[in-house]
């Protein structure tokens, strides 16, 4: 029996949003476009590069203007792959990154952010070291909150119980639709309430998680 803790990335295990914010306001800038509070960027982070980019240029009205998403996704996803100086781990990652793999769990992620940017922050922040498996917003053709790239996920690690990890509204949606226990880190970018969102467990420290996931897992 393989057990598995899989999270998600942005919001979850790095705050990542200081360095999508001013990735996102040097595309606006190179088109003209204002920029944004660090508050309204951490809004549009959820739903991956893509959806990101469309809600800078709706939130500007320029959304419908001929061929400007496609340069300013690519113009982001340049920037985006080296954008990692102003992210960090939430407090007490690592440490509970190693307890958990001391506990013979199979850890992962399953992130709407691209497999690149993940790839290239988790070598930089040096946790790829933890991670067998990494499934990002285009590993797949779909990315949550469908349930896919999380089944993907499980199925790559060999898992046949396991624990998802997220701080957001689209998380848990994809955890209940995989039909997957969620742990919800209650301190990332959700939106709404924490008890508007299923969830098995929520925590808002991470030296609570090992017990949490041993009260999901035995």
């Amino acid at each position: 029996m393989t057990r598995a803790v899989i999270f998600d990335l942005d919001g979850t295990l790095i705050d990542s949003a200081p360095d999508i914010h001013a990735a996102a306001n040097r595309v606006m800038a190179g088109h003209g476009l204002a920029p944004f509070t660090l508050a309204e960027a951490r809004g549009f982070i959820g739903h991956g590069a893509g959806v990101l980019i469309q809600r800078c240029l709706a939130a500007r009205g320029v959304a419908d203007r001929a061929g400007l998403k496609t340069q300013a996704l690519q113009d982001f996803l340049e920037i985006y792959e080296h954008a990692f100086d102003l992210t960090a781990p939430y407090p007490d990652v690592v440490a509970v990154l190693e307890q958990l793999a001391d506990m013979d769990l199979a850890l992962g992620i399953c992130t709407n952010k691209p497999a690149g940017p993940a790839a290239a922050v988790l070598r930089h922040l040096d946790l790829a070291r933890f991670f067998t498996v990494v499934i990002g917003g285009d590993s797949l053709p779909m990315r949550k909150p469908d349930p896919a790239p999380l089944l993907a996920a499980i199925t790559a690690l060999g898992a046949t119980a396991t624990v998802y990890v997220g701080d957001s509204e689209v998380d848990a949606e994809t955890a209940q639709r995989a039909g997957v226990p969620f742990a919800l880190f209650t301190e990332g970018y959700r939106k709404s309430p924490v008890e508007s969102l299923p969830h098995n467990v929520a925590f808002a420290a991470f030296s609570d998680l090992p017990d949490a996931v041993r009260g999901i897992l035995g």
